[in-house]
């Protein structure tokens, strides 16, 4: 029976507001949750932006990215506040141990929402109540709400913790899209920016739906090949995992839990493949190098199986990572028993640029490292790309 996966998206509600919110009133002060107010670098300053509103205020057209001075044209009684990054920064990791004590698989997506995967760690337990249960632990252990979304990947997940705020559970499964999702503007669908909008409405394309039901050939016409994963995700497909980062580089690790529990090779090699890459790049990101690989097998009973090995020289080539790990991978599995989830780590890290030459280096090693080349700056790319547009999205919605 195939499993469905279960991906939480945390988003802390109104962020900076919300946080400054508690730190005043552990001075005394009363919530500015509750009235018109504002975050700003120097609330003096009417040439200050707004990075942070309240609902209060929101409602009477105060907008984050404004200047202050407008801030207060609009809201003359506005309650403003400094902001403080380094109680922001402890706010952030206080929800995110939090979360990482209902799953280790989490991604933090930016400083106040991340993504954890609980599809190993529901113990048969109802998603929306251990949604809720964290939920409900956030607000009483830390003093601020967040929106839950719930879904069996990434995207549904994102788009329902943006449904009715704040402090709620909102779920958006593969049966919901049609339901949930298809009504909604294009604007609405990840990724969809201004300028991608106002073409698609003057095309007539108006909804999540409308996207979803285009043939594949007119979309590209109108907003080009790029964008072809907006028909992706308007039908609410995503298969992209929730990456683990580990806070100090002292190792590097990433899993991949597999659609259903499999005993073919070639499945198994590829999900092997697919984390290797991901450690790699993660290594070349941080500008370090391992001596040092590990593996392990999670079977379909629960029971795990790992293995590591000390490589004769540090590096950061995906190719030399993936052929000590997939050498482990044939040691340590039978080729018959159901694998449910594969890892990689990398560890006794270093920074040291040199490396020794070897008469008997791979004579492919130019090709690995090129092929690490075009990986990097293609993942770069898209990362640009989806943080630009997340930023613009988030900035116009607020």
């Amino acid at each position: 029976m195939l499993r469905r996966r279960v991906i939480f998206h945390i988003d802390v509600n109104s962020a900076f507001l919300s946080w400054t919110a508690v730190q005043l009133m552990h001075g005394g002060r009363a919530d500015i949750r509750l009235v018109p107010s504002a975050v700003s670098g120097d609330p003096a300053d009417r040439r200050s932006i707004v990075t942070a509103a309240s609902i209060p205020a929101k409602k009477l057209g105060v907008k984050t990215a404004e200047p202050v001075g407008m801030a207060l044209r609009k809201c003359p009684e506005l309650v403003l506040v400094r902001g403080d990054w380094e109680w922001y920064v402890r706010c952030s990791e206080g929800f995110i141990d939090i979360c990482r004590r209902y799953s280790p698989v989490l991604q933090q997506f930016s400083i106040d929402e991340c993504f954890i995967d609980v599809t190993d760690y529901l113990a048969g337990r109802d998603a929306v109540a251990v949604a809720v249960e964290l939920k409900d632990e956030i607000r009483e252990r830390l003093g601020f709400t967040v929106n839950i979304g719930v879904g069996s990947n990434k995207l549904l997940a994102k788009m329902a913790s943006d449904f009715e705020k704040p402090d709620k559970v909102h779920t958006l499964w593969d049966s919901e899209v049609q339901e949930k999702m298809w009504p909604l503007g294009v604007r609405e669908l990840l990724w969809v920016g201004k300028k991608t909008e106002e073409k698609l409405m003057l095309n007539g394309v108006r909804t999540i739906g409308d996207i979803a039901n285009m043939p594949v050939g007119a979309l590209i016409g109108l907003v080009g090949r790029k964008f072809l994963q907006l028909h992706e995700y308007a039908n609410g497909w995503d298969d992209s995992p929730v990456e683990t980062a580990v806070p100090e580089a002292k190792s590097i690790s990433a899993e991949r839990t597999l659609p259903k529990d499999v005993s073919d090779e070639r499945a198994i090699d590829k999900a092997l493949f697919n984390v290797a890459c991901v450690v790699a790049h993660r290594l070349r990101k941080a500008r370090f190098r391992a001596s040092c690989v590990s593996v392990f097998i999670k079977y379909n009973d629960f029971s795990v199986v790992q293995r590591q090995r000390q490589m004769s020289q540090p590096t950061d080539v995906t190719a030399l990572v993936l052929n000590e790990a997939r050498s482990m991978v044939g040691e340590l599995w039978d080729k018959k028993t159901p694998v449910r989830q594969v890892g990689l780590g990398v560890s006794k890290l270093t920074h040291e640029a040199a490396i020794q030459l070897s008469l008997f280096e791979d004579p492919q090693m130019g090709y690995y490292r090129e092929w690490d080349r075009n990986y990097d700056a293609e993942k770069s790319r898209k990362e640009d790309a989806r943080l630009l547009a997340y930023e613009h999205r988030r900035t116009q919605k607020e």
